[in-house]
C-alpha cells in the first residue's frame, strides 16, 4: 500500500507539472517503463534518495510534498514485509501485491464459486489443492508446495490480529459438496469454516442452489478490498477488486469497475442464506461427510 500511495503522489505531481510520462522519462533520463512501475506501486522499484530528489525537483514539488515523499520512499528501503521470504518459492510475484493490500484492508468481501477461501482453509485442504496441476505452484516440487501451504496458513493470522479486518464471505453451495481429499478431510474443513465464522469480524454465508441464477455466476470468484480512512476522513487507498487466474491476476480500482462489483455483491448478498441457515446447512453436510 505504501508503494501505491507513493505512486499516486508522484503521478499527481507529474501531471500538475504538465508533463506526460514520456516527457518526464526523457528529462529524468529514465525508461518510461520505470516511471510506469513507480506510479503503479510496483513491488521491486528501488527508491534511491538522489533519484527521488531529482523527480521532486523536476515536478516542482513543494517543501511539504518533498519532505513527505522522501520519508515515504526511505521507508521502502528500511522495511521488509513478512511474505518476502516466500518470493520465488511458493509465492508468485503477481500475488505479492494482493497480500500487501489484504494486510492493509479494513474490510474484505470474497465470493468463491469453486474452492474454500484461502483464509478459511485447513492445512490438509490447502495441501491437496497445491498438489493439483495447472496452478502457479509446481505440484511435483514438495518443498515449493509446503512453502505455499505455510504461506496460506500464515495469512490466516490476519483474522485474529489486533485491528483485524472485517471478512465477509459468500461461498457457492457447490464448494461444500465437491469433495476435496475425501469425506474426512471435508468434514474437518467445514468444521474450520464454522469455527472461523464464530470470530466477531468474520461472516460466512452460503449461496445455495435454490438461489437460482445470480450475478456471481457470470463474474466468477473475486475479492473486494476496502481500506481505512485517514485523519481527514478520506480513504488511504481506493477500493480494489481482485480477480485471480492460474497464471496471473487482475486488479481493478476504477470507479465504474468498483460500482459493477458492488452491484454483483449486493445481488448475491440478497440471495444468500443468512448466517443461521448457513450454519445449519454446513452442520448438515458435516454430518453427511462424517456418517455417510
Amino acid at each position: 500500500m505504501l508503494r501505491r500511495q507513493i505512486g499516486r503522489k508522484f503521478e499527481a505531481l507529474r501531471k500538475a507539472a504538465g508533463l506526460t510520462m514520456d516527457q518526464a522519462a526523457e528529462q529524468l533520463d529514465r525508461a518510461r517503463a520505470t516511471l510506469h512501475r513507480i506510479e503503479n506501486g510496483a513491488e521491486h522499484v528501488r527508491f534511491r534518495q538522489a533519484d527521488v530528489k531529482e523527480m521532486l525537483n523536476l515536478y516542482g514539488a513543494s517543501g511539504e510534498d518533498s519532505e513527505l515523499l522522501l520519508a515515504m520512499t526511505a521507508a521502502t528501503r528500511e522495511n521488509k514485509n513478512w511474505w518476502h521470504d516466500y518470493v520465488g518459492s511458493g509465492l508468485p510475484k503477481w500475488f505479492q501485491l494482493y497480500i500487501g493490500l489484504e494486510g492493509s484492508a479494513s474490510t474484505i468481501r470474497q465470493y468463491e464459486a469453486e474452492l474454500v477461501p484461502g483464509l478459511l482453509q485447513t492445512r490438509a485442504y490447502a495441501e491437496h489443492l497445491f498438489g493439483m496441476p495447472g496452478g502457479a505452484i509446481n505440484p511435483n516440487d514438495d518443498q515449493e508446495r509446503q512453502r505455499a501451504v505455510q504461506l496460506r496458513l500464515q495469512r490466516q493470522a490476519l483474522l485474529t490480529r489486533f485491528a483485524a479486518p472485517q471478512l465477509s464471505v459468500i461461498i457457492n453451495e457447490a464448494v461444500l459438496r465437491r469433495q476435496v481429499g475425501g469425506p474426512a478431510l471435508m468434514a474437518e474443513q467445514l468444521q474450520q469454516i464454522i469455527k472461523a465464522a464464530e470470530l466477531p469480524n468474520v461472516t460466512v454465508r452460503i449461496l445455495d442452489f435454490s438461489a437460482g441464477l445470480h450475478a456471481g455466476a457470470m463474474a466468477g470468484a473475486f475479492s473486494i478490498l476496502d481500506f481505512p480512512l485517514d485523519s481527514k476522513g478520506q480513504t488511504v487507498e481506493p477500493p480494489v477488486t481482485y480477480l485471480e487466474a492460474a497464471t496471473g491476476a487482475i486488479y481493478l480500482d476504477r470507479p465504474h469497475e468498483t460500482e459493477a462489483y458492488d452491484a454483483i455483491w449486493a445481488d448475491m448478498t440478497a440471495r444468500a442464506l443468512d448466517e443461521s441457515r448457513t450454519r445449519a446447512l454446513i452442520n448438515e453436510l458435516i454430518e453427511e461427510y462424517t456418517h455417510g
